[in-house]
């Protein structure tokens, strides 16, 4: 059987719930309760496995904060014998309009820290990345406010709406593949 691990990056606590940050966070907890998938409290990260369409699926959150998260990820790939390029590691992204998602098969870290850590912990760039953009609406040395800082009101609704059309694009790239979740999905 295929296995797969989505990994949702954030920072655990309460502080941090509804933060942009934590955006990876939200589309795993979305992607287990579409699932029927509970998550556990393991090593290194909250877990859930199940099945997909005779695939086996791992979603974990990291429990080490965004700047570790290379640790779970090496962690729980290398405890389920999982191929890096089934995995898929969900993340906020600055440079990218609010609501658009852009899926990479590998390529730089920018900036981000916990896709800084995962690089470094993995000695590559290649893994595949799932990137959410919530824009960048902050002033001048403003960035890490808006980054911890919660989604507004208007943004809360339209995720709504984005958030099954992730879960859509992380089900594509179980089923058919990277190249055709990028197709279908990058941009949108």
């Amino acid at each position: 059987m295929q296995k797969f691990l989505i990994a949702g990056l954030g920072n655990i606590g309460a502080e941090y719930e509804l933060t942009r940050h934590n955006i990876g966070f939200l589309i795993a907890d979305a992607l287990a309760e579409e699932l029927k998938l509970t998550f556990k409290n393991e090593r290194l990260a909250a877990h859930a496995e199940g099945s997909f369409r005779g695939k086996k699926v791992h979603i974990i959150k990291p429990s080490t904060y965004m700047n570790l998260s290379g640790t779970a990820l090496r962690y729980w790939i290398k405890e389920n014998g999982i191929d890096t390029v089934n995995s898929l590691t969900l993340v906020d992204d600055l440079a990218l309009p609010f609501g658009e998602i852009r899926i990479k098969g590998s390529g730089s870290d920018a900036g981000h820290n916990g896709l800084s850590n995962i690089q470094e912990v993995l000695g590559t760039q290649k893994y595949p990345r799932f990137r959410f953009g919530i824009g960048n609406n902050f002033t001048k040395g403003k960035q890490v406010n808006y980054v911890l800082g919660n989604w507004n009101e208007e943004e809360i609704k339209q995720l709504e709406e984005r958030i099954p059309k992730c879960i859509a694009a992380i089900k594509e790239f179980m089923l058919g593949g990277l190249e055709l979740a990028m197709n279908k999905y990058n941009g949108k």
